[in-house]
């Protein structure tokens, strides 16, 4: 018996003394500023009652490079309010800034008198070859250095055309407008000079040019007063107000000119909503859009 409790009393003297070791590690730790006792990490955390994940499955925390911008490879818990890029536009601002453009196309004519009727001088280009002129007008990039981003989508070309000249290259308004995209002469020598070219506004493809080169420049021209430098012309930031989107905006200014749209100091207008309208509807159910 007597062994058996000078075994446990040795047994128990070891213990303390292994105790007091652990302590002294411990609080060398607790000295240096880290956890004042070491955890061991489990292999897979259990699951968090406010997450809503299954054990073991990563945080939607997103990482470093995510909240530069990029998505989360995993969306949050339904409970709580996920961070997204917005899919809309702001809202143009309330009043306009001064523009960055100072140099601005002649206002249009006058509308003509009901009883006149357009002429037509020279050969009509075929609709293959207007949708040649259309797409490759499309394609150009007008502002290479100050604004690369601005993009004309080429079903807004194709319905302008189409809302403007049922794509007649020859045809001449009472008005004075000219061809596919309609661009009154004043206005082509206005752009003309403004960019440095020498498009012929009677030649169907540099009309083409003129018409899409027209509608850049109006993009920046209300995108920087309105939009922030947002250049944006999808259909998808539109909603059913008319004055919600550039490229409403640009539709409109193409009709009644960037006067009667942008005014520094005002709210956006869109004078001509029945023009808008058709031109919207048109990008979508032209019958050009299949030439």
């Amino acid at each position: 018996m007597r062994r058996r409790t000078d075994r446990l009393v040795a047994v128990l003297l070891v213990g303390m003394l292994l105790a007091g070791t652990s302590a002294g590690c411990a609080g060398q730790r607790a000295g240096s500023g880290d956890l004042t006792a070491p955890v061991a990490a489990p292999t897979a955390l259990p699951a968090d009652p406010l997450d809503g994940r299954p054990e073991g499955e990563p945080s939607a925390q997103p990482s470093a490079v995510e909240a530069l911008g990029a998505a989360p490879t995993r969306a949050t818990s339904p409970s709580a309010s996920p961070s997204r890029t917005p899919t809309r536009a702001p809202r143009p601002r309330p009043v306009a800034k001064p523009p960055t453009e100072t140099k601005v196309p002649p206002a249009p004519p006058k509308p003509p008198s009901s009883g006149c009727e357009p002429s037509y001088q020279g050969s009509q280009a075929s609709r293959a070859e207007a949708k040649a002129a259309l797409t490759d007008a499309a394609g150009k990039t007008y502002w290479p250095t100050s604004a690369p981003s601005i993009k004309i989508p080429l079903n807004l070309v194709k319905a302008t055309a189409w809302q403007e000249s049922g794509w007649q290259s020859n045809i001449v308004a009472c008005d004075g407008g000219i061809g596919l995209m309609q661009v009154m002469p004043a206005t082509a020598d206005w752009m003309n000079q403004r960019f440095g070219q020498s498009y012929d506004v009677r030649d169907y493809r540099d009309n083409a040019y003129l018409g899409a080169n027209y509608l850049a420049w109006l993009t920046k021209y209300i995108g920087d007063m309105y939009f922030e430098a947002d250049y944006r012309l999808d259909a998808g930031l539109c909603t059913a107000e008319l004055d919600s989107c550039l490229l409403h905006a640009v539709i409109a200014a193409y009709n009644y000119g960037h006067g009667a749209v942008a005014v520094e100091g005002r709210p956006l207008a869109i004078p001509n909503p029945g023009y808008v309208r058709n031109v919207r509807a048109l990008m979508t159910e032209c019958v050009c859009l299949d030439y």
